[in-house]
């Protein structure tokens, strides 16, 4: 909850002080213009984002790749369609799949595929106790 308002009281200050410089007609028509590019994201994602969750169950692609390339574009997308200038640079940063694989990195660990190399020789240690 404390995060929210944060971002709250954070876009709105952003979005006053744009508004300022730019004007209330400007202001209004990069909302929307900001709006329909959101919603534009969203109709041409329906299709990848279907074929990237059965490329993901068949295991064509990992878990990784698909966040990469689907959610974040589609969180920006709804980012863009949020009134407001900081949710809108967001979006934006969200739709490059480079700022995306960097967010995912840092909270959340994707599991490796680790191969077991051939060079290893198990071994088993026998102590003898007749001593």
């Amino acid at each position: 909850m404390i995060y929210f308002l944060i971002y709250l009281f954070l876009e709105i200050t952003v979005t006053i002080n744009i508004a300022k410089y730019i004007g209330s007609f400007a202001t209004f028509v990069e909302v929307v213009v900001s709006a329909l590019i959101g919603l534009l994201i969203i109709a041409n994602l329906k299709n990848s984002l279907s074929e990237g969750f059965r490329a993901l169950l068949e295991k064509r692609i990992t878990e990784e790749e698909f966040i990469k390339l689907h959610i974040f574009m589609l969180i920006g997308a709804i980012l863009l369609i949020i009134p407001g200038f900081l949710s809108d640079f967001i979006g934006i940063l969200f739709q490059f799949p480079y700022v995306a694989l960097n967010i995912t990195k840092k909270f959340y660990r994707f599991k490796t595929n680790k191969k077991r190399s051939d060079d290893v020789i198990d071994v088993e240690v026998i102590d003898d106790l007749d001593k």
